[in-house]
């Protein structure tokens, strides 16, 4: 479990963050969702230590990890896994090399045993035949489905995804939805998704939490949104569904 309490934070004068306590469940896909600009991005920092909260409290299974040293930190680092926005494979690296980074940092695995959780990680994530193809040579889709896999493959208790279907298309977007939803349940994980997609939250929002001017404003189940009085959520979905749509119109 992770939990948030009374995270604030300021980049000179500006308060990006006001306040903001949350507690993410074991298991659950926990969604953060607000406009651009909202301090989504920096809570999510926070919470995986990029950021120091000026306020607050980031505590992992009531660990609190902000307060930890550097070295103290690194023990629950080895327990987190990153799907960066953008994906952020190494180019110059083949999809096996590039799942198998953190093996490689982390871990003192022979080479065997690394190349076999390598293969059970991508295998978890339908990618097969792949292993010695290069980032450029794979599709958006794909690129997504080797990030997860390096997200999971040292086996997190913890695993985020910063925007995980940002430039893919609708059907691709669903299925790295289910493929995450899918991996959190079957591992137990603490999994934060940072999205603005309404389609992830009404599929997979088990948990969602709205930030509005660096305040949350609502939370609770992907499906109580459609209930919600909150005018600022109300008009964060609908202009979400107008995007859609007016894409459709474009595309039609």
């Amino acid at each position: 479990m992770i939990e948030a309490k009374n995270i604030s934070k300021k980049f000179g004068d500006l308060k990006v963050l006001d306040n903001i306590s949350v507690c993410f469940e074991e298991g659950k896909t926990n969604l953060i969702i607000g406009q651009s600009g909202s301090g989504k991005t920096v809570f999510l920092k926070c919470l995986i230590g990029l950021y120091d909260p000026d306020e607050g409290e980031v505590l992992y299974d009531k660990i609190i990890f902000n307060q930890l040293s550097f070295s103290e930190k690194k023990t629950i680092r080895q327990k987190i896994g990153m799907m960066f926005q953008g994906s952020a494979l190494f180019d110059s690296e083949t999809v096996e090399d590039n799942v198998m980074y953190p093996l490689n940092m982390f871990t003192d695995k022979s080479s065997e045993e690394k190349l076999e959780r390598v293969n059970f990680c991508l295998d978890r994530v339908n990618i097969i035949n792949s292993n010695h193809l290069f980032p450029s040579e794979i599709s958006g889709g794909m690129q997504k489905r080797v990030a997860l896999a390096r997200a999971i493959v040292l086996n997190p208790d913890y695993l985020f995804c910063d925007e995980p279907n940002s430039g893919l298309d609708p059907k691709t977007s669903t299925v790295i939805d289910h493929l995450i939803q899918e991996i959190t349940e079957e591992f137990k994980t603490t999994t934060i998704i940072n999205t603005h997609d309404m389609n992830s939250v009404m599929e997979i929002g088990q948990k969602v939490v709205f930030i509005y001017q660096g305040t949350k404003t609502w939370e609770g189940g992907g499906k109580e949104i459609l209930y919600s009085d909150n005018p600022e959520l109300n008009e964060f979905v609908f202009a979400n569904a107008m995007a859609k749509q007016l894409r459709k119109f474009k595309l039609g």
